[in-house]
């Protein structure tokens, strides 16, 4: 047992502490979370625009506006779970995000389908994967590499689930319905899981990393630290646009909304697959070799989506890569803190890191859309978002992260 084992066993972060029902919980909880309250929207603002009249751009900034509140608020959902656990704040965010949900089906203008969407934001920050990371980060280390791979792998579905059974909902129901069905069963889904499977005690906190004395302050202002920020920043601006644009690529290339769908749900299939090769890499890689390497990837399987036309099935094809690719990059973010800096202040870190990259995320929707209407169409804007990966690649590459 190495040192960090050894402390993580005494206090109390050993098998004996796992509250046994929260992974399985979790796995379901990231599901059904991701899949509604994020991935549903791109598949039904199409209908949206078409039935109120809203422009897409509008609609995107809403959503935009989400992912930015996220964004903040996480930075303090990471200091609460830290000193207090994850039941209380992810069982509030569920419930934030049902009530969200309702808002947006019965928004009689903008500016309430705005308000449903800021409390989309907080439910976003108490219930994704960074408040679900930390909790697993505490009471599974030292073995939580494995814990996180886990719920990515499930948390990957979150697409192929939710994209075409919204797509399904659609076909049948209004954009308002189809909303008001998606929120019951995140309700029925999610704020029970919380409640009865997260009810252990929380570990103390372990010591600092053996590797680093330093505190949580001094690491956060680090070049290291700053350096990883931005490279991650740059990729995901670049991953969250192709995201959310990827179906109305499809839909100006001919295919239908359905298709879309089918394509982006499967590249969540893809996201799970490549979770399956993380732990293999982390293994033979170095941290600056593994984060410039995943966001190099990125890069070419977006330009390869802006290049082809056709067939479909080469774009689907293309779409489970891409998704490979983030499923990856998704587990290099969880990892990215204990990496470099160990386990004992995961949660504020990871707090702090997330909040440029969620900012990110935050205007990459918006700002794909506008910039694809600036620059001709979807194709020229993969392009675009290709070349911002190859930044962030470099970034990666000159940062000289510290490797453990």
């Amino acid at each position: 047992m190495t040192n960090l084992d050894a402390r993580g066993a005494a206090t109390g972060t050993g098998d004996r502490s796992r509250p046994r029902a929260m992974l399985p919980a979790l796995c379901a909880t990231q599901i059904t979370s991701w899949g509604i309250v994020y991935y549903a929207f791109p598949v039904l603002n199409p209908a949206i625009t078409a039935d109120t009249g809203w422009s897409t751009g509008v609609t995107t900034a809403a959503f935009s506006a989400a992912l930015l509140i996220s964004a903040f608020a996480g930075i303090r959902v990471g200091r609460i779970i830290d000193h207090r656990g994850p039941r209380t704040v992810m069982t509030t965010g569920s419930v934030l995000g049902v009530a969200s949900l309702l808002v947006m089906a019965a928004a009689p203008n903008l500016p309430v389908f705005f308000a449903g969407w800021l409390l989309a934001g907080l439910a976003m920050a108490a219930t994704f994967y960074q408040p679900a990371f930390a909790a697993l980060t505490r009471w599974w280390a030292p073995d939580h590499v494995r814990a996180l791979t886990i719920v990515t792998l499930a948390g990957g579905l979150a697409s192929t689930v939710f994209a075409p059974l919204t797509a399904a909902l659609a076909d049948h129901m209004s954009w308002r319905m189809t909303y008001t069905v998606l929120a019951v069963i995140l309700a029925a889904v999610t704020i029970p899981a919380h409640v009865f499977a997260l009810k252990a005690p929380w570990p103390a906190a372990p010591p600092p990393s053996p590797h680093t004395n330093d505190s949580a302050a001094a690491v956060s202002r680090s070049r290291p630290f700053w350096m990883l920020a931005a490279s991650l920043t740059l990729s995901a601006f670049a991953v969250s646009a192709a995201v959310v644009a990827l179906v109305p690529l499809l839909i100006e290339r001919g295919y239908s909304t359905s298709q879309a769908a089918w394509a982006l749900g499967l590249g969540g299939a893809g996201q799970t697959l490549g979770r399956t090769l993380y732990a293999t890499l982390a293994a033979r890689t170095g941290v600056t070799v593994r984060t410039a390497a995943l966001i190099a990837l990125g890069g070419v399987t977006t330009a390869a989506l802006a290049l082809a036309p056709g067939p479909y099935s080469l774009l689907v094809v293309l779409s489970i890569a891409a998704g490979m690719v983030r499923g990856n990059i998704t587990l290099l973010q969880a990892t990215a803190i204990t990496d470099r800096w160990g386990t004992a202040h995961y949660g504020r870190l990871s707090g702090l890191l997330a909040a440029p990259t969620t900012t990110a995320s935050a205007l990459a929707p918006f700002a794909g859309a506008a910039l694809a209407a600036s620059l001709g169409g979807y194709p020229h804007l993969f392009i675009a978002l290709a070349c911002v990966a190859a930044a962030a690649c470099l970034t990666a590459l000159s940062g000289r992260f510290v490797s453990l």
